[in-house]
């Protein structure tokens, strides 16, 4: 019989390792609610790949009950002087703790008692019981565990590269046995866990003693047998202090936990609870990974009839039908429509034969007034003009609904959707036309019946999601705002802007220049070339021929990572090189090089905007993401030269708002002095400067003032802790911490807002914004703290972030309606954050302006003005 194997992992030691193994790319990695993911992320890996390497047959994550334990009860001092942790880290801890159940993995924490306690009294019981036992851990507190069935293993670089731990390699290592590990602690400390140890005593001296009397006991048993010395002074006066840190560092391996071997015992996956959390978090690779690995089983899909069809006839449509045109990858710009489908509850179509839609029978049912039901009504519209048909009729969206109802749900696949509402009977896209290599249309049989599936569920969900949306006064929502707002945005893709490839081209040459003359420079000032590309080869320059101080180490050498490379700038010049380097070269890869291959034959970009992404409802956009070109670089924004008008003398011009969430703050807080100074029009940035830096009038505000009131003003909305400011400020989280309480004190209507939508969350379960789009926080009133935290911290700033994407979508609208009705030569081409562009000729640039700020500052009435600015130029660099 094979031999039990238990897993152990230290919880919040391997999370935290997680949190810091990915912490550069900290703001990259949020969920649509805000919700910082990185640590999750990591932990999911590291988690995986301990699992993979161990195939354990039992296993138990331990984690921290909480700061106080029994060892604070004899030492108060136990762990004083470590950093607060973050907010962004322990918000995350929840949702560790549910992928680790998901994971079929037990975990647990007990009051009073460390993970390290409830690890070693497992570990002893398993190593009793005759179990292999692996131990997983950031440090070295565990080490002690060892023995012959017991392997502690550290992590160094995530769960990569580990140090093992057995009774041969410390002993080969320390010169000592596993459970003299406690008595070096004794003796030299422990700084991280505030351990003291004795006087000047550091872990060498503490091995030579060790080697020589066996434990503290045995050194102060022969303590006269040590020559006079400042160490024997040190020893004697510190004999209490020694026997309490080997007290301290030991682990209590008789914990009185409630949990047995048995109940560590590994359960199978639980697909559906992991898809569920991998999607409120946004994990798009490892849902994809998930449905990859766990396939519908055929066997439980219930069969539709449908019938295939070669020619048309008038009985075939009818008004509330559903319809498909499906396309094998997201990109409905150049993907052509590979089936069509339609029907209701009493039949369904199908046909391969896309030219049936040209036929005047289908193109007069697609255009007539009757409403239709579909599953992303703006690919439609846009794959239904690539084939000479105008979709401007009404047509109802599972998919927009849905989004309303679940915005957690972000999946552009109509089995995820369906299975949301409680519908299962539908394969994913990627079952039927497979993913990457093996993307393909399958044959007709199963394109069909894949095909009459998607109409079934539109046709089971559409009156579903429409009674849902009523019965949460949500209708008007989805008719008045997010409906209208598709249409908007099909015909802006549809419209596409023109991209100058020559300009593009030329820029690219420019860059690649610039790139090269700083290649020269940095060989220069290194003395030699080398692979600027190559992390090992740069490492080996900065820290081995130049002498620079090391910061980080990683598996294959030295760590030169951007947050490594700013703290090196002070050290010589060559290092802001090597970091201008590397933003040349990225603009070059990703938007001089990636630009190039996204423009159409027609010379434009269309890129995409994904309606139902963000749970505030703000948009996005891909292929590509227009939104996200890089403008805080001068070389960034001149990327926006290449983006032209269509029509030659015609210019560029954009307007977008100012300040559109702090204006929006102000109203819904009702804050007397923040409304103030929008309607006195202030610089807002300047007056919150004065007021948290007690400035008097006539004081100047710098520009560093204005930075770190900016950041207060901005933190806020976004709901940022004292240790997001700290970050981005470059401050200590004490001085982030005043700067957020001075600004509360002096924006009290703020503070008031704050605690009255938390109580409204508390009570209700969501939040809403002015136009009562909601924002459900399942963990507003959950026990743990993190989660509630984190829930609170979402429901102050939901409304305004919300209201404010609500308002610009309601202007879009508006504006869109207006320019239809009017003889202004101008097209809307793009929507970006705050900010929408047109080209419009330039004898109608006033008249566009008027009609443009005009509607945007009253879209809505707020209680303070809503500004616009506008700009325009030959390009939509000269616009800004």
């Amino acid at each position: 019989m094979a031999k039990e194997k238990l897993v152990l992992i230290d919880g919040n030691s391997v999370a935290y390792r997680a949190f810091f193994a990915m912490h550069h790319q900290l703001d990259q990695f949020v969920n649509g609610a805000g919700l910082h993911t990185n640590a999750i992320y990591s932990f999911k890996r590291m988690l995986e790949s301990i699992m993979d390497r161990e195939q354990p047959t039992h296993a138990l994550v331990a984690f921290d009950a909480g700061k106080t334990t029994f060892r604070h009860s004899f030492f108060e001092e136990y762990k004083a002087g470590r950093a607060k942790t973050p907010g962004e880290f322990r918000e995350q801890l929840p949702y560790i703790r549910e992928l680790v159940t998901d994971f079929g993995i037990k975990y647990y924490e007990l009051a009073n008692y460390e993970a390290d306690d409830i690890i070693g009294t497992l570990a002893t019981e398993a190593d009793e019981a005759g179990y292999q036992v692996s131990v997983y851990s950031g440090d070295r507190d565990l080490t002690q565990l060892a023995s012959d069935n017991v392997t502690v293993k550290v992590t160094l670089k995530g769960v990569s590269e580990l140090e093992e731990y057995t009774p041969e390699h410390i002993a080969e290592k320390y010169q000592l046995t596993p459970s003299q590990i406690i008595d070096m602690k004794g003796l030299a400390g422990d700084k991280s866990d505030n351990i003291p140890g004795v006087t000047k005593v550091g872990e060498k001296t503490a091995i030579k003693l060790l080697t020589q009397f066996g434990t503290v006991e045995g050194v102060y048993e022969h303590i006269d047998e040590l020559k006079a010395s400042k160490m024997k002074e040190n020893l004697i006066n510190d004999k209490e202090q020694a026997l309490l840190s080997k007290r301290l560092a030991t682990i209590d391996r008789h914990a009185p936990i409630e949990i047995t071997l048995a109940d560590t015992k590994c359960q199978p996956v639980e697909v559906e609870k992991l898809r569920a959390l991998y999607e409120e978090l946004g994990f798009r690779q490892f849902l994809t990974q998930l449905d990859s690995e766990n396939p519908v089983d055929e066997a439980e899909m219930a069969d539709i009839a449908y019938q295939v069809v070669e020619t048309l006839t008038e009985d075939m449509f009818a008004p509330d039908m559903a319809v498909i045109l499906d396309t094998l990858t997201d990109n409905y710009h150049i993907d052509d429509i590979i089936g069509v489908a339609w029907g209701n509850t009493e039949k369904i179509y199908v046909a391969a034969n896309v030219d049936l839609l040209q036929e005047p029978l289908f193109k007069q049912w697609l255009t007539s007034d009757s409403n239709k039901w579909m599953y992303d009504v703006k690919k439609n519209i846009v794959l239904l003009h690539r084939y000479g048909i105008d979709l401007s009729c009404q047509c109802d969206d599972v998919m927009i609904a849905s989004y309303l109802l679940n915005t957690i749900n972000q999946n552009n696949d109509l089995s995820a959707v369906a299975n949301a509402l409680g519908y299962y009977n539908i394969k994913r896209d990627e079952e039927v036309y497979g993913k990457g290599k093996k993307l393909g249309v399958p044959e007709d049989a199963i394109l069909f019946a894949h095909l009459a599936h998607k109409v079934a569920a539109i046709n089971e969900l559409m009156p579903k999601v429409i009674t849902l949306l009523k019965e949460k006064n949500q209708k008007h929502l989805y008719d008045e705002m997010e409906l209208p707002m598709a249409h908007v945005l099909a015909q802006m893709e549809i419209q596409g802007i023109t991209v100058n490839s020559q300009t593009l081209k030329q820029i690219g040459a420019d860059l690649s220049e610039r790139i090269a003359d700083l290649q020269q420079k940095i060989y220069e000032e290194a003395g030699e070339e080398f692979n600027l590309n190559s992390p090992k080869q740069l490492g080996e320059i900065l820290f081995e021929k130049m002498g620079l101080p090391v910061i980080k180490k990683t598996k294959t050498g030295y760590s030169t990572s951007v947050d490594v490379l700013n703290k090196l700038r002070p050290e010589a010049p060559i290092v802001d090189d090597i970091l201008s380097y590397r933003q040349l070269a990225k603009l070059q890869s990703t938007y001089i090089v990636g630009l190039l291959k996204q423009i159409h034959s027609d010379g434009k970009i269309h890129t995409r905007y994904l309606q139902t992404l963000t749970q505030t409802g703000r948009l996005s956009s891909v292929d590509p993401n227009l939104q996200n070109i890089p403008v805080r670089l001068e070389e960034g924004r001149n990327i926006r030269k290449a983006f032209v008008p269509s029509h030659k003398d015609w210019v560029i011009f954009s307007s977008d708002y100012s300040q559109i969430e702090l204006r929006v703050l102000a109203a819904i807080s009702g804050d007397e002095n923040l409304q103030a100074a929008f309607k006195e029009g202030e610089d807002i940035h300047d007056s919150t400067a004065r007021r948290i830096f007690h400035l008097a009038t006539d004081d100047v505000v710098t520009a560093n003032m204005r930075r770190q009131a900016k950041a207060v003003n901005f933190g806020v909305v976004y709901g940022i802790s004292d240790y997001g400011l700290s970050e981005n400020l470059g401050i200590s989280r004490k001085e982030a911490g005043a700067f957020i309480d001075t600004y509360l004190s002096h924006y009290p209507g703020v503070k008031q807002y704050m605690e009255d939508i938390v109580r409204e969350a508390k009570d209700k379960g969501y939040v809403e914004t002015i136009f009562h789009r909601r924002r459900y926080l399942p963990d507003i009133n959950a026990r743990n703290f993190n989660r509630r935290s984190f829930a609170e911290r979402t429901a102050i700033n939901s409304p305004i972030q919300g209201s404010a994407a609500d308002i610009l979508k309601i202007a879009m609208i508006k504006m869109a309606e207006r320019l239809s009705h009017s003889d202004i030569q101008a097209n809307l081409l793009l929507q970006v954050h705050d900010e929408v562009i047109f080209e419009v000729a330039p004898e109608d640039v006033e008249k566009l302006k008027e009609l443009v700020e005009d509607t945007m500052t009253h879209a809505v009435e707020l209680a303070v003005p809503l500004v616009t600015d506008s700009h325009w130029g030959n390009n939509w660099y000269d616009a800004k």
